[in-house]
């Protein structure tokens, strides 16, 4: 990734590892009123909302959205958007693909403040931030526990966003009007009474023999990753078998598990023996 300046890398580090706002208490209904208070969502619903319910049907996505869903491939560099389809019990869709354009860190989880990494794992929009820094911001519900249990007692940062403005350390950042169209499909999503968004960041396509070939020689030399990496199968094949996000549960040992749980199968990343 190009180097930051110092200015611009302290206000990275700033929207990255500093608590924002919540997001907006707000009954179904009412969510995209309040957002629409803001300048910044206002002129965002001007320029994109026509095309945006354009680009659902188009997709044959169900509009107001429903059953939304993030995931976002660090070594790919894209971010996708699903939503439930429009006729009900369809698997889920894929409305759009957003180009990632600026990387942090490496190939691995998040386990400290400071250490530039983007997280792994499975987490859920926490906020909504009409007056972000970083012109939109969704905030990733970074740190679960199984990431508090990784940390060790170190504090393991917060804050971490999917944003506009395009600089990052340790976050997900957009082009603005891809955060912008983003942005307004989780707001419509939320007003719409989907109270849980979730969001999946993984290290690369995980059924990708490259991926897989990629995490073992990473894992050769970091042996504690191949478990890492292997405990996020089960929600990455859950999602391709079912067309429906699962629900996996980030459990206090550092681990993760579906609910209900997976049948029986082999991992697809492994070090080197």
């Amino acid at each position: 990734m190009p180097r930051l300046s110092p200015v611009v890398a302290v206000l990275a580090a700033l929207v990255c590892s500093a608590p924002l706002m919540p997001a907006t208490e707000a009954h179904a209904g009412d969510f995209l009123q309040r957002q629409r208070r803001f300048p910044r969502v206002k002129a965002a619903l001007e320029k994109h909302q026509d095309a945006l319910v354009d680009r659902f049907r188009a997709a044959g996505a169900a509009w107001p959205p429903r059953g939304l869903f993030i995931r976002s491939f660090k070594e790919e560099a894209v971010t996708e958007l699903w939503a439930a389809a429009e006729r009900k019990g369809d698997p889920h869709v894929l409305v759009r693909t957003f180009p990632v354009c600026q990387k942090s860190g490496v190939l691995g989880p998040k386990r400290r403040q400071g250490d530039w990494q983007v997280p792994e794992g499975f987490y859920r929009v926490s906020l909504f931030n009409p007056s972000s820094s970083y012109h939109l911001s969704l905030g990733v519900s970074y740190p679960n526990a199984a990431d508090r249990h990784h940390s060790a007692g170190q504090p393991p940062g917060n804050a971490i966003m999917i944003h506009g403005d395009c600089v990052t350390i340790g976050c997900i950042p957009l082009q603005d009007e891809p955060i912008e169209e983003l942005y307004l499909a989780a707001v419509f999503a939320r007003d719409a009474g989907q109270g849980d968004i979730p969001i999946h960041i993984f290290p690369c396509r995980l059924d990708d023999p490259n991926c897989q070939a990629r995490l073992a020689a990473e894992a050769a030399a970091r042996p504690e990753l191949a478990a890492f990496w292997d405990g996020l199968v089960p929600g990455y094949l859950a999602f391709l078998q079912t067309g429906a996000p699962p629900r996996v549960v980030a459990d206090k040992d550092g681990t993760y598990r579906l609910d209900p749980p997976p049948r029986e199968r082999r991992p697809l990343v492994a070090a080197d023996q």
